[in-house]
């Protein structure tokens, strides 16, 4: 019986700051794929020099569609996907390794270890479970703009939860938590244009306020420090202004996407 092998790919847009950590920490992979975005400061280059296969799509159609390439060039029984600033620790990689071998049915779903402005977000509490491992022959493709999802194929998938936690470097700067704001704003006020929802500076605030109430007192973001109030914040701002740009830039919504993602 031959072994089972594992693709983990990455998705880039100028990443050359994150994805030699990125890769390096999963070197272990039989197949190490990059969808590039059409990156202009070399992050193509620089993943091809650490023995990654890339593939470079630069007509943007939004995050499942360059999943969707993910999946056409992946050649691993399973595949990990794994985001440019998020890195494998050992004890990940040994657990990841692990179930590729057991040859077991399902979808996997991790939770992270938050680093935000140079501080790991110790002592913030639960989050969001995402599915990223999947068997390649259970996965039929990826649907949605932002957050998007995986739609399976056969039989009830089982979910399972990986054990080890995945290092995210969320928020490295103030910087580039602007522009991250600004894109996922957008993303998210086009996805909810195309359901019908309205927009408005109340939402947007009931939104926004919610969730800062949420991350920073019930989940203990305020123990966090300086980098855990601005982490808070910049999530319960994008909230925000995802429902202004849902009320006062509706019409320009499609074009506003194109320019944030690219």
């Amino acid at each position: 019986m031959r072994a089972l092998t594992l693709t983990v790919a990455v998705l880039t847009f100028n990443e050359a700051a994150n994805i030699e950590a990125c890769l390096r920490s999963a070197a272990f992979a039989d197949q190490l794929l990059v969808i590039d975005g059409g990156s202009t400061d070399g992050t193509a280059d620089l993943a091809r020099a650490l023995g990654a296969e890339v593939r470079v799509y630069p007509d943007w159609q939004g995050f499942a569609v360059q999943r969707n390439h993910q999946i056409a060039h992946a050649r691993g029984d399973y595949v990990f996907f794994l985001d440019a600033d998020e890195v494998m620790s050992s004890a990940f990689g040994e657990e990841l390794r692990k179930i590729v071998a057991s040859g077991a049915r399902g979808v996997w779903k991790i939770r992270w270890r938050i680093v935000a402005f140079g501080k790991e977000l110790r002592h913030l509490r639960g989050g969001t479970w995402v599915e990223r491992l999947f068997r390649r022959d259970q996965l039929h493709h990826w649907t949605g703009a932002v957050h998007e999802e995986a739609v399976l194929e056969g039989e009830p998938v089982p979910r399972h939860t990986m054990r080890t936690r995945l290092l995210h470097h969320a928020r490295p700067t103030v910087h580039s938590s602007l522009i991250k704001l600004t894109q996922y704003a957008m993303l998210g006020a086009a996805k909810k244009a195309q359901h019908g929802h309205r927009g408005g500076v109340l939402r947007g605030l009931a939104s926004g306020g919610a969730m800062f109430l949420r991350l920073y007192v019930l989940r203990l973001g305020f123990l966090c420090g300086g980098p855990g109030f601005l982490y808070c914040l910049f999530i319960a701002l994008e909230g925000f202004f995802r429902y202004a740009a849902l009320r006062y830039d509706r019409d320009g919504l499609a074009s506003s996407v194109g320019r944030a993602a690219s």
